[in-house]
């Protein structure tokens, strides 16, 4: 229980009809949620505003409700406080309720549009095995030191980051990787949280749907690194043109990494296979069984994280050659009889970085079969750009469905199938169903050959018609590897 005053400091306040003094059993801003004693916080969403609901809050026991305009009919024993924004609010609030649980441990952010998830992962993995007691907020878990917890949005509700937090600082954590997506940015669920870090990996086409444009998609990261403090850290990528341009305006220390440009923190890859890479790191060759230009940029960005935390060097190198990437990210399945992968890349950038490693690595005495689709209700434009890509850079393509959601997948695929040049008609396959799809690459595949299942990664759903249907790229593929002669 706390007192509403107490979780309202520093909310910018407009009116208040009742009393501030009264106790409050939770926060919530879902009124489905609600129960007696509770406050009921209205959030104005993209698809749905939650001061509509705040008669049912108050039917359901609700004693305060924060909103952005009071209503004009008002239950007596109810509090209502009126303020700018109830979503930039929730964000003070939660913090508030969990007693400022982000300044009681090291909290670094992660955000890109590609490596997130793998670089919060390696992150926590390094802090962990170097013995201190590690949290991530990522978009595959939520791990409080050993413990796991599911996780379903790169950048979860602010209740839901600050309850991790709370649980972790209560458990004795040190330093938690959380990754940073733009919709976490623009709609403030990182708002009243203290970064000890931000780092940015890359930026390329990706939620314009939700941005519009890519200006507004690079500024909304740019924010991020805007508001860290002058006690932070603030790593970029020295190799990706928006690098610089991130750090201008951060009040917080700068540091860069990168595999081509001069950078603080330098690395350079001197052997390669699907088994692994031998890396150059400053002046120090490690092992890593991680594939890909793109995964030797992550492992050089953990190195500095790691160096800048102060983590002894020996120590450091020793614990890096034992790390391993995130699900779904390049992750290979089977080396014999076919190399099976599976890639989370589900932008056009992703799927370049992703094929353009197989390329370098393959004999070219092997098939490179590439199994792809898009997401439904999410940015049409990339569609025809992954499609290119693929039949571009793969002997053959099999355009399937990805997450379809509200959307018919024969017509997005039509969308992609519009970025296939006319002489690359006979590279590429359609087969709606991704079980199928699956299927019918095992079936063509022979031995030595190269299967790519790209856009799903982690997943172990596929989401059609408002529903979560159990569905895993790893499964299907060590399902049907035994049709391969």
């Amino acid at each position: 229980m706390k007192v509403l005053k107490d979780v309202l400091f520093g909310v910018s306040v407009q009116m208040v009809s009742g009393s501030t003094h009264i106790k409050i059993s939770d926060v919530v801003f879902d009124s489905r949620k609600v129960k007696k004693g509770m406050l009921f916080i209205a959030i104005n969403g993209m698809s749905h505003d939650g001061h509509l609901n705040i008669t049912d809050a108050v039917k359901k026991g609700a004693v305060a409700i924060l909103c952005e305009k009071i209503p004009e009919s008002l239950q007596n024993e109810v509090t209502y406080v009126s303020c700018v924004s109830t979503r930039h609010a929730l964000a003070t609030v939660a913090s508030l309720w969990y007693d400022n649980p982000s300044a009681a441990l090291k909290l670094i952010g992660i955000t890109g549009t590609n490596g997130k998830t793998s670089v919060a992962t390696m992150a926590y993995q390094l802090f962990q095995n170097t013995g201190h007691m590690t949290g991530l907020l990522s978009t595959v878990e939520i791990r409080i030191g050993s413990q796991v917890l599911p996780s379903t949005q790169t950048t979860p509700d602010v209740l839901t980051i600050n309850n991790a937090l709370r649980k972790m600082v209560d458990q004795g954590v040190t330093h938690c990787f959380m990754e940073v997506s733009s919709h976490g940015i623009d709609q403030d669920r990182i708002a009243a949280l203290s970064f000890s870090g931000g780092v940015f990996t890359n930026l390329t086409h990706d939620h314009l749907d939700y941005h519009k444009d890519f200006k507004s998609y690079r500024d909304t990261k740019k924010r991020f690194f805007d508001q860290l403090p002058k006690e932070a850290f603030s790593l970029s990528n020295a190799d990706d043109k928006n690098g610089k341009f991130m750090l201008q305006n951060t009040k917080a220390s700068t540091k860069f990494y990168g595999m081509r440009s001069v950078a603080d923190f330098q690395v350079k890859v001197l052997e390669e296979s699907f088994s692994g890479m031998l890396l150059k790191l400053q002046h120090d060759e490690v092992w890593t069984p991680l594939v890909g230009l793109f995964n030797a940029s992550n492992f050089v960005c953990v190195y500095a994280i790691g160096m800048i935390l102060g983590l002894d060097k020996t120590n450091l190198l020793a614990t890096l050659s034992i790390l391993k990437g995130a699900l779904g990210r390049f992750q290979t399945v089977t080396t014999r009889p076919v190399t099976t992968i599976v890639d989370y890349a589900h932008t056009p950038d992703a799927l370049t970085q992703v094929l353009e490693t197989i390329s370098a690595i393959r004999t070219r005495n092997e098939k490179l079969i590439t199994i792809v689709g898009c997401g439904g209700n999410r940015d049409k434009t990339k569609r025809p750009i992954m499609a290119k890509v693929a039949v571009e850079k793969s002997d053959l393509t099999i355009f399937t469905s990805d997450n379809p959601r509200n959307e018919n997948p024969d017509e997005i695929i039509k969308d992609m199938i519009k970025g296939v040049p006319m002489e690359a008609n006979h590279k590429y396959l359609t087969v709606v169903d991704r079980a199928q799809a699956i299927k019918t690459a095992c079936t063509i595949a022979q031995e030595q050959d190269i299967i790519l299942v790209a856009g799903k990664g982690h997943e172990t759903y596929q989401e059609q018609n408002g529903s979560r249907l159990p569905f895993d790229d790893v499964a299907e593929l060590k399902q049907n590897l035994q049709t391969i002669k």
